[in-house]
């Protein structure tokens, strides 16, 4: 690494001899820059600038239209960086969005900037220059990130599909909660021995108890940050989060969040409000997660899912935050900017099967190794961590089930005793995989980092289960939705902790779900111990050889390989995640919601709907009473409540359901400027 930088510095000599610059403005000597990565983007850098010169950037930013890039941070230290490396672009980080800016800059998001330049010197180089201007804070380089999955889906063919209908028919006798022709077929979900000794009857996350209490809530979001969702698959384009704001395929940013035509979710790879998930690259990962999570269930065909709701019932709404489009690799500005959007736009949990190789992994296997310590990835990738700070502080609500959010990491698939980051985080929820039978699946990463297990699937471990309709082992993977140009009846398998990882978030959403239904109101804390308190025991079943083989499906049997389950005892997390213990835990936990106080801008009017803090209050009809209607105005127009603000000032009111239960609450009326509250 010495000697690359050693002849770093020599181009830089010559480079600067040619613009009559001094020795000085790119040193030779030791660097005092961070680091690089060993994958990340030239020609640009993410910079955090110190907040004495946020004005300065902001009268920048303000120059341009929209918050675009400009040519000049008016930082003049880093302007004359900018000036000897060709820099042309400067830019923040994350849009401005009136609506969340206050929050941003108190996280100090809003210091983030990205900064471009031309191909005459390295990011390693600028990054160098820039550490050492007093106006900047950090440095952090645009570094690669990949997806926690290797392979391509199982498709699901049309043959393999009626064979299926036929067996669903043959199981008409033995009862199933949902009608969906596939539910037999999903192990995971529910577990009735389909693999005779090499499963246990249960060994699943327990949806069919938790069904009972809840399907999913449309007030919960997740999102998926992933590859692209179909947003147009019969089993989930129901169940898709929309902006009401947005117009579809629109260049106008309608809501003003800085994101053009945001409907379903953006595109954080073409900039876009277009999802995509047809690029010939794509493995329709996206989609199969989002399926786990909340296909459309009880409605006669396909799957069934964790938190889709039930029938006409809707469940938990899918959020698509594409980071990932054909073989464009992904980075830290598309993830991070993912990140914000999530919390921005009313997500409570991230879904991320991604991340980066676990720092225990064979290089031989993986190349460079990751982050080994939580010091050195916040060292190493101080954006990343700032903005799931953001989000696990600033989604959900104080006045809705969960306060904060839950960022849910697929632990890694390299056979690493350590799991990935940034899921290894200890603010993250990080998901080791299992089999059928509890047992570890083949690949998953363990050990430190790991907090939590669920089904992923095994199909090495299930290589003699197969048929004239599958090929060895792949019914052993979890079943889900696919796009239709993947796999044509929509269908198919995949494997890995990234399939581990959307059954934690989908069974977190079914609980929230619950909570919502119930209004008991959780901060994300209370509600991340509450998921892992609940889990069912695994390490029991790690005793023992289990026995699998390593080779291709499609291939010939190879020697059988044989892994000691002792080396995964109190390894893959608190335990298996339980949806059923989750939800009765629920119930008597947390604390029940009540109608919020109010804040109103003097002359401007606020909407409520009384019906989100009484139980069962969909059901039913309200009053409202204002102490002193000359500072505010209450009337009841179907669900919604609206308060206008009369003077300035303050008044007790009251909201009381037709069962009777009164709701005491505060209207405070202010003044407001374009800066804020006086």
């Amino acid at each position: 690494m010495k000697m690359k930088r050693y002849l770093y510095g020599i181009l830089a000599l010559a480079f600067l001899a040619f613009t009559a610059c001094t020795n000085e403005e790119f040193p030779t000597t030791e660097p005092v820059g961070p680091e690089p990565p060993a994958g990340h983007a030239e020609g640009e850098l993410l910079v955090k600038f110190a907040p004495y010169v946020s004005e300065i950037l902001d009268r920048t930013a303000a120059a341009t239209r929209s918050g675009g890039p400009a040519t000049r941070s008016g930082v003049l230290s880093v302007d004359e960086i900018l000036d000897i490396v060709g820099g042309y672009e400067i830019q923040r980080v994350f849009p401005a969005d009136p609506r969340n800016e206050e929050r941003t800059r108190e996280s100090q998001l809003h210091l983030w900037y990205v900064v471009r330049f031309g191909e005459d010197f390295t990011a390693e180089q600028v990054a160098e220059k820039l550490s050492a201007v007093g106006e900047v804070q950090r440095v952090d380089f645009n570094r690669t990130i990949r997806r926690a999955y290797d392979k391509k889906a199982t498709p699901l063919t049309r043959e393999a599909l009626a064979a299926m209908q036929r067996t669903t028919r043959a199981l008409a006798g033995e009862e199933y909660p949902f009608n969906d022709e596939l539910l037999p077929m999903q192990w995971h979900l529910i577990n009735r021995g389909m693999f005779g000794d090499k499963s246990i009857v249960g060994a699943d996350v327990q949806c069919e108890q938790a069904w009972k209490n809840s399907t999913g809530d449309k007030s919960i979001i997740v999102a998926v940050l992933d590859e692209g969702v179909a947003i147009d698959h019969p089993d989930l384009k129901d169940n898709m989060w929309v902006n009401e704001n947005e117009i579809y395929r629109s260049n106008r940013d309608n809501d003003g969040n800085g994101y053009a035509g945001d409907v379903y979710g953006y595109n954080f790879v073409k900039e876009s409000g277009i999802i995509s998930w047809e690029d010939i690259n794509d493995v329709g990962h996206g989609t199969h997660v989002a399926g786990v999570i909340a296909a459309r269930n009880d409605n006669g065909t396909g799957i069934s899912s964790i938190a889709g709701g039930r029938g006409d019932i809707p469940g938990v709404k899918i959020m698509s935050c594409q980071i990932f489009s054909g073989n464009t690799q992904s980075n830290i500005m598309s993830s991070v900017r993912a990140i914000k959007y999530a919390a921005d736009n009313g997500a409570v949990i991230l879904q991320c099967s991604w991340g980066y190789p676990s720092g225990s992994a064979n290089p031989l296997d993986w190349g460079d190794p990751g982050f080994k310590t939580e010091e050195e990835w916040a060292k190493g990738s101080p954006l990343e961590k700032e903005a799931l700070d953001y989000f696990i502080h600033n989604a959900g609500s104080p006045n809705g089930p969960i306060e904060g959010g839950l960022a849910i990491f697929a632990g890694g698939n390299e056979y690493a005793p350590q799991a990935g980051f940034p899921g290894a985080a200890e603010q993250c929820i990080s998901v080791s995989a299992t089999a059928a039978d509890y047992t570890p699946a083949v690949y998953t990463n363990y050990g430190p980092g790991i907090t939590i297990a669920a089904p992923g699937g095994d199909q090495f471990y299930y290589y003699e289960y197969f048929d004239e309709n599958h090929k060895r082992g792949e019914i052993g993977g979890t079943l889900s939705t696919l796009p239709f140009n993947v796999s044509e009846t929509g269908y198919g398998y995949m494997e890995g902790t990234s399939m581990a990882c959307p059954h934690v978030s989908g069974v977190a959403a079914l609980g929230l779900s619950y909570a919502a239904q119930l209004r008991r109101h959780f901060t994300a804390d209370e509600f991340k111990a509450l998921l892992y308190e609940t889990t069912t025991p695994i390490d029991d079943y790690m005793t023992g050889l289990k026995t699998y083989y390593n080779t291709a499906l499609d291939l010939g049997m190879n020697q059988p390989v044989q892994m000691t389950l002792s080396n995964y005892r109190n390894q893959m997390g608190v335990g298996q995640v339980n949806a059923a213990k989750l939800l009765n835990a629920v119930a008597g936990k947390g604390i029940q919601m009540s109608f919020p106080n109010l804040y109103i801008a003097l002359g401007k009017e606020v909407r409520a709907i009384p019906a989100n803090y009484f139980p069962d209050g969909e059901s039913l009809t309200y009053t409202v009473a204002v102490a002193d209607t000359s500072i505010a105005t209450a009337t009841m127009e179907g669900a919604k409540l609206t308060v206008k603000g009369l003077k300035i000032g303050t008044t007790k009111a009251t909201v009381t359901s037709s069962k009777g239960e009164t709701h005491a609450f505060n209207i405070t009326v202010r003044k407001a400027t374009g800066n804020g509250w006086l």
